[in-house]
């Protein structure tokens, strides 16, 4: 027994020097993909780079994992303009290889924080590399479930435990009945049935259930508690979601894919929303921008015979009769409420905001759909997590200079603060 003792003791000794070695061995800055996975989704990155797809900027997954200079990853990522600046090789490389399109730089990001994004990266790289080697079927159920988001399991759950539930109610209160006519019967206070009676019983106690079941304040107290629940939920669903139109998708008069014209053609959006920059609206483009191109362009093609129609266009003579010209009825998709105000130009022109932020990665849409609930609390997370970058940026320079008017004590009319500006009164 002594032995025994002897051996656990050295053993467990053994144990916590080599649990001391893994500990001080672990590196000081490891890469941790949770917190990589936090950064990645608080800087928006999910906006611009999919892991194993390309979008605006190429897929994360075998970039990261074919570029073995890590410190070099950091410094694309922190400041990638500065090492364009430079006139760095692969920095020139990549940026001609996207068109020369920027990507936002994130000097907040430390170096850690980096290597914690790569992390992250590089995990779900192997992830996805593994349901490709994984069945067809397995990893298609995976993927299904990984991107359908939550899934009606837990409702589904709770449904059946009510039902369960209320299935022993009924079956114990049957059960007690039982055991209490048996005991009346043994103390001789109640007869025994005949086998005649007991068959009649059994149809009268039907009703007799029901009603005993309505006297079990219990039961009454259950079934009253869960209907509350139910109905609540439901209740408060409802009205958290009224007027709430996230995946709105209306047929619209013209089948006009942005997949095709600004994903395969890259079309700037600019070009056809013209009032992002400057105004309030995006505004719909006018139907002379499309001929631009279709004047030439697929002019056999019925989409674009509705255009020549609403313009009352002859591509014969490429003349127009205004006297045939008709309107097209879009459908409009994204409706705020009359009491919310905003701008496209204050998010697009001075914030910097990306089309693809508010409306999804529409450069891959064949329909456009309201990819953004666009409620209240939605705006104020983007609004908490967005860093301002007003460094060289002509509207905040105005408003430090202001500030620095009231510091002096200076006279700061309404004018000073954009008061005069068209939007401020005409939206």
């Amino acid at each position: 027994m002594r032995n025994v003792s002897l051996i656990l003791k050295q053993t467990s000794r053994l144990v916590l020097i080599l649990a001391g070695f893994v500990v001080l061995g672990k590196p000081a800055y490891a890469q941790d993909p949770a917190k990589g996975e936090a950064l990645f989704k608080s800087n928006n990155c999910g906006s611009c780079h999919k892991i194993d797809v390309r979008m605006t900027g190429p897929a994360l997954g075998p970039t990261i994992a074919s570029e073995s200079d890590e410190a070099y990853l950091i410094k694309w990522i922190q400041n990638n303009q500065a090492l364009i600046a430079a006139k760095n090789p692969k920095a020139l490389a990549i940026y001609n290889q996207f068109n020369q399109s920027q990507m936002s730089v994130f000097t907040n990001l430390s170096d850690q924080d980096v290597k914690d994004i790569l992390g992250y990266v590089k995990d779900q790289w192997k992830k996805v590399q593994a349901a490709k080697v994984a069945p067809a079927a397995g990893g298609g159920a995976a993927g299904a479930a990984a991107d359908s988001g939550p899934s009606n399991i837990m409702l589904l759950g709770l449904i059946g435990v009510i039902v369960i539930a209320f299935l022993i109610i009924l079956v114990l209160n049957r059960v007690i009945g039982t055991l209490e006519r048996l005991l009346l019967q043994k103390q001789g206070i109640l007869p025994e049935d005949s086998e005649d009676e007991a068959t009649d019983k059994v149809a009268v106690d039907r009703l007799a259930t029901v009603r005993l079941l309505a006297k079990n304040k219990k039961f009454v107290f259950f079934v009253v508690l869960c209907s509350v629940i139910g109905l609540g939920s439901w209740t408060w669903v409802t009205l958290w979601n009224t007027n709430v139109h996230q995946g709105y998708q209306p047929v619209q008069p013209i089948k006009y894919s942005h997949q095709l014209h600004a994903g395969a053609m890259k079309i700037n959006c600019q070009y056809c929303h013209s009032g992002a920059y400057k105004s309030k609206n995006a505004s719909i483009p006018s139907l002379n921008i499309c001929m631009n191109c279709h004047k030439v362009v697929k002019t056999e093609s019925p989409e674009i015979q509705k255009i020549y129609n609403a313009l009352g266009y002859d591509p014969q003579t490429q003349k127009y009769d205004s006297t045939k010209a008709k309107p097209i009825q879009w459908v409009r998709i994204h409706n705020l409420p009359d009491f919310a105000y905003f701008n496209h130009s204050q998010h697009v022109k001075v914030g910097g905001i990306r089309c693809q932020t508010c409306h999804g990665q529409i450069q891959e849409m064949q329909e456009v759909y309201q990819y953004s609930p666009l409620t209240m609390k939605w705006c104020i997370q983007c609004h908490k997590r967005t860093e301002v970058n007003f460094k060289g940026n002509a509207y905040y320079d105005r408003m430090t200079a202001v500030h620095d008017r009231i510091k002096r004590g200076e006279k700061v009319t309404a004018a000073s603060l954009g008061g005069i500006e068209c939007g401020k009164c005409h939206y």
